[in-house]
């Protein structure tokens, strides 16, 4: 019996990189495959092509046996094919109900049947157990909600693949659990999934099966997950062993750099205090919804305080915008880099330099495109950005080398004070995590105060210096590094009744 979806010798070319060589792996019906690799492996590029985003250059698509083709998305989804991709593909002036049923909204004589739809969203919704607004437009829904929706788009299309990059990688833990089910219910129904994610938990609980990618190459498939170790699968992925992903190092601490006192803004349910020292890195945790990025755009400007103070080293100091927070040494790297963190269209060179740019003016009026040319090498190799050359579109760049590029930006800063990192290693493979995290201790080591939100425990615990938690818009909690355990960080995050009910259970 053939496999419901195959990958034959698949091949892709972009101008300067070969993103997959000869790719060739099976999924069966009512199994999800799991696929790994690094940033940049060429994984996104392969669901891209199975969506009919892009056409391979070599290799074929079989389906039940039989060669398909899919010279569209539209082709892609009338096969019974759906892809949520990790950077999330929405209208935002639509609603719910108008996002989920793009395409084939129920009509009648040229008109919407807007009451239909929205009662076939309602039953749905509450079906899949995810809970949303069918009339919220989803310019106003956070990231999770937003990712929600993008999954229960790709379920309601009855598909008979679905393929999931990085679906939890903004979800709250109920979202996640929601997320599980559906999955599981799929599968059960003979589906056959692929699931991304750079998350070893998930991939050894949801995964049967998994491929390993590497350079746009097919490493090894491993048929029954279970037997197969975590080790092995990291060595797998990036060509070596990494025995210890934090790599913590501690290192002295000086005074405080900023303080943030009683802060009220958007987001934020009570006033908000909390400080960071040179050279200390200072864990933010809480679920998603907590309030922990409203409160770091309240402290960089880029939201408006309607109270609180803040000062720099021991000095008062009003940040009233992004700019002005920059000029003074406090920068943010934000936890949507494709909404709030590069400039899509422009180069890799240009995103590294936005900001560092001002400094090497001449005359104050004319770039300094040697200089600056000069600069974008520098991160690109000391960050190991992958990409063809400096002046590659960065929105061609996975998600993993396009957080590098932000992170190249502040880093080219030369009087960095206050670095807040939003979700830093969102949707970020293992290597690239490592990485990432020596940066931030390289930051830390040369001076700067770090704050960094997450809502990985294991990150937050295995990076920070001491963590702050937050719960329903207010800081509920401080742990120093020796007192924090995940019981203790999820006993200060988790909400009210969330606990008193785990306590009776």
């Amino acid at each position: 019996m053939s496999a419901t979806l195959r990958f034959d010798n698949i091949g892709k070319v972009f101008p300067g990189v070969r993103a997959l060589d000869g790719v060739s792996f099976e999924v069966d019906a009512g199994q999800v495959h799991g696929l790994m690799g690094e940033n940049g492996a060429g994984k996104s590029t392969l669901l891209k092509i199975l969506g009919g985003e892009y056409q391979p250059d070599s290799g074929r698509i079989l389906m039940d046996g039989k060669e398909v083709r899919f010279p569209s998305a539209a082709a892609s989804i009338a096969a019974g094919v759906a892809v949520i991709h990790q950077e999330l593909q929405y209208v935002p002036d639509l609603t719910v109900t108008e996002n989920l049923l793009l395409g084939r909204l129920p009509s009648a004589f040229g008109w919407v049947n807007k009451r239909g739809a929205k009662r076939f969203v309602q039953e749905r919704l509450a079906q899949m157990g995810v809970d949303l607004d069918p009339n919220a437009r989803l310019g106003r829904l956070s990231i999770a909600q937003r990712q929600m929706v993008e999954i229960c788009k790709a379920l309601l299309r009855n598909a008979r693949v679905i393929a999931l990059d990085e679906p939890t990688s903004s979800l709250s833990h109920r979202e996640t659990e929601v997320l599980f089910k559906l999955v599981r219910e799929l599968q059960a129904d003979g589906r056959a999934l692929i699931y991304i994610s750079h998350r070893m938990d998930e991939i050894y609980e949801l995964c049967t099966a998994c491929t390993i990618f590497r350079d746009g190459r097919k490493v090894t498939s491993h048929p029954s997950l279970a037997e197969v170790k975590r080790d092995t699968i990291v060595k797998e992925m990036v060509g070596r062993e990494i025995t210890d992903i934090y790599g913590y190092r501690p290192r002295r601490q000086g005074e405080v750099r900023l303080a943030v006192e009683a802060v009220e803004g958007h987001g934020l349910a009570a006033p908000a205090s909390f400080s960071v020292r040179a050279g200390e890195i200072l864990g933010f945790f809480g679920l998603v919804g907590a309030g922990r990025s409203e409160l770091m755009r309240l402290v960089y400007g880029a939201e408006k305080r309607r109270g609180g103070q803040l000062t720099l080293d021991g000095a008062p100091t009003d940040v009233k915008s992004p700019t002005h927070a920059i000029r003074q040494g406090i920068v943010l790297c934000p936890e949507d880099r494709k909404e709030e963190g590069i400039v899509a269209m422009a180069s890799v060179a240009e995103n590294i330099n936005i900001s560092c740019r001002r400094h090497e003016l001449r005359a104050g009026l004319f770039l300094n495109r040697k200089k600056e040319a000069e600069t974008a090498d520098r991160f690109i190799k000391l960050l190991k950005i992958k990409t063809p050359s400096r002046r590659q579109k960065i929105r061609l760049l996975s998600g993993g080398n396009q957080q590098k590029a932000i992170l190249s930006r502040w880093l080219a800063e030369p009087d960095l004070k206050v670095v807040i990192l939003d979700e830093p290693t969102r949707g970020i493979d293992v290597g690239a995590k490592h990485e990432i995290y020596n940066v931030i201790y390289e930051l830390a080591e040369r001076g700067c105060a770090v704050v960094m939100v997450s809502s990985e425990l294991p990150e937050v615990l295995g990076v920070s210096d001491r963590i702050v938690v937050m719960r329903e818009g207010r800081i509920s909690g401080e742990l120093a590094r020796g007192e924090a355990s995940e019981p203790a960080l999820l006993e200060l995050a988790l909400p009210q009744g969330g606990r008193a009910a785990r306590e009776a259970a």
